[in-house]
């Protein structure tokens, strides 16, 4: 089997391929914990395994693309422990699937690259990918599969945190849309904001990157909030979950062709 593995700084996705890159086996969405030691995720991705019926035995390769670097070094112990593999991490700047047009290529995110690289593999080009987790992230991606740039927003949980904690008498919501923009009571009227104010937020972004690259770029939404956002407006062309995985794989398989 293939491991790739996907560490964000709120979350980490985890997923399992078949040795071919055929099928995704298993995947999971998980807690980041940087203060685990090797051992805690050795037997944390143990327990993972079992729960699916998976057998560490049978990983015969790990691929990682990070942006907690302080916890690579516990990653590289224990799948070295646990696995018996050496993982390779995935760079953005070093990496030959996709072009990378903005001014620093060394600066950019790991997992937004791993995110470009699955989403034109299962969609092609342009487009335009938006990733909702700790921040929300608009990645553009040209006719010509090129990495373009992003435009990065404070993600929805931040955002509701933020105001939550400045504000003592707010309450902690759900984030579900009202049936009506205006609130009449501060729960609807705190949904309606935060819920309504993320898709307006997400069509004009997706309206003026379209602008600047000239065509109608097909829109793919991946990360945890992703289905908050998609269900309230048409502009979401599908949610993929999975984008940042499937790029890693690519990622591997290619790397095994060279």
């Amino acid at each position: 089997m293939l491991l790739t593995i996907d560490v964000g700084n709120t979350e980490t996705k985890l997923g399992c391929f078949a040795s071919d890159g055929s099928e995704l086996l298993q995947s999971w969405r998980v807690t980041t914990e940087s203060k685990r030691t090797a051992d805690e995720y050795g037997v944390f991705f143990a327990q993972l395994f079992a729960t699916a019926e998976l057998r560490t035995a049978d990983v015969e390769a790990v691929v990682i693309a990070s942006v907690v670097p302080k916890l690579d070094q516990t990653l590289e112990s224990a799948c070295k422990r646990y696995f018996g593999c050496d993982p390779v991490f995935f760079k953005a700047h070093r990496q030959s699937l996709i072009p990378i047009k903005t001014d620093r290529p060394g600066e950019v995110g790991a997992d937004l690259v791993a995110a470009a690289i699955g989403a034109t593999q299962a969609y092609g080009s342009p487009l335009i990918v938006i990733s909702y987790g700790t921040a929300t992230v608009f990645t553009a991606i040209s006719a010509a599969g090129e990495y373009l740039g992003v435009a990065i927003a404070p993600g929805i949980n931040i955002s509701i945190d933020a105001l939550v904690g400045r504000a003592a008498k707010l309450p902690q919501i759900a984030l579900e849309a009202p049936e009506r923009t205006i609130g009449t009571d501060t729960i609807s009227a705190l949904q309606s904001g935060i819920v309504y104010g993320f898709v307006g937020q997400t069509e004009v972004l997706v309206a003026r990157m379209r602008a600047e690259m000239g065509v109608d770029a097909r829109v793919i939404a991946t990360g945890g909030m992703a289905e908050v956002v998609a269900r309230h407006t048409n502009i979401i062309g599908e949610v993929n979950l999975h984008l940042s995985l499937l790029g890693l794989r690519k990622f591997y398989l290619s790397s095994q062709k060279e």
